[in-house]
């Protein structure tokens, strides 16, 4: 059984920090990417960043620069490093996972919540 964790959301205010944590069970982590999605209030939910079975990085543009993932195979964990945040970073962040070669996103974590206040 396939189990996404998540961790590490909070309040912050904006300007500050958070490190949201995934870990991953019952699947190859290896044969995986990873992705945070986030849905924020009255909003449909978004694409974040992934990051490949071979340490490919894609971001959303509003998050490039400010925003790192990165993945530790021997741990099967996934991290968001999220810096200088915004209240429009107020969301719920799901982490994600997809086996290599498939074209969708195959098991979603419940999610942790992330609140920037102003």
């Amino acid at each position: 059984q396939v189990q996404l964790a998540e961790s590490g959301g909070g309040l912050v205010q904006a300007g500050g920090s958070l490190r949201l944590s995934c870990a991953a069970s019952g699947l190859t982590f290896t044969n995986y990417n990873m992705a945070w999605f986030r849905q924020a209030p009255g909003k449909e939910r978004e694409f974040v960043v992934a990051i490949t079975w071979s340490d490919t990085t894609r971001y959303l543009d509003s998050v490039q620069g400010r925003f790192t993932i990165s993945r530790d195979n021997a741990k099967s964990m996934v991290y968001l490093q999220m810096n200088n945040l915004k209240p429009e970073d107020t969301a719920v962040y799901y982490c994600v996972a997809q086996e290599y070669w498939r074209a969708q996103y195959d098991y979603w974590g419940q999610g942790t919540q992330v609140t920037v206040s102003s």
